[in-house]
């Protein structure tokens, strides 16, 4: 297992572009918590990377993240990359355990909250993202909809950290790769 196989599987399932890069932002933020931590980065990141690399193809509750994990397990993968990605989702069953599983979580959606605040500030710019903003934006239901705020909460709870703080590591993580999300904008 290393981050180009993770890529290679990536990209062999996702086509779309916005679906890879969430998996680079997810990357980034596992990769900065693991760290923090003392924790393997190689592997945190590449379950960040791969954490939703089935759900192009299989986008039903009823198949994500479940066929990915089966992937994972048949092309030999150590189990706890296929558990961390059926951890991550609530409606899975697999509880929430070790730190890794439960950063995969508390990262998740907010990178996808993080990188619609980008996309609607006048510069485009990850480099221009404060906290503040992006839980001004979590409170406008409208706003990037399908992005699950209770997880957003439920997460930083679960990692027992302030939810403030959290969004502030996400926020560093994903700046440190904005040009790899598309994200450096005008600033």
């Amino acid at each position: 297992m290393n981050r180009a196989e993770a890529w290679d599987l990536l990209c062999e399932f996702t086509q779309s572009d916005s679906l890879r890069k969430h998996g680079l932002a997810v990357e980034a933020a596992m990769r900065r918590f693991a760290r923090q931590r003392g924790e393997d980065e190689e592997k945190w990141g590449i379950v960040g990377l791969v954490h939703d690399f089935d759900y192009e193809q299989h986008p039903s509750l009823d198949e994500h993240p479940f066929v990915g994990a089966a992937i994972l397990r048949e092309r030999g993968w150590p189990e706890e990359v296929p558990r961390a990605v059926l951890a991550h989702g609530n409606h899975t069953g697999v509880t929430r355990e070790s730190p890794m599983e439960k950063t995969l979580f508390a990262v998740d959606e907010l990178t996808g909250l993080i990188t619609a605040v980008a996309l609607v500030r006048p510069s485009k710019s990850i480099l221009d993202v404060e906290p503040s903003s992006v839980r001004k934006k979590m409170k406008d239901k409208a706003f990037a909809r399908s992005v699950n705020r209770e997880d957003i909460v439920k997460g930083a709870e679960e990692l027992g950290v302030d939810l403030n703080s959290h969004i502030e590591e996400v926020i560093k993580a994903m700046q440190s790769v904005a040009d790899e999300l598309g994200l450096r904008g005008t600033a």
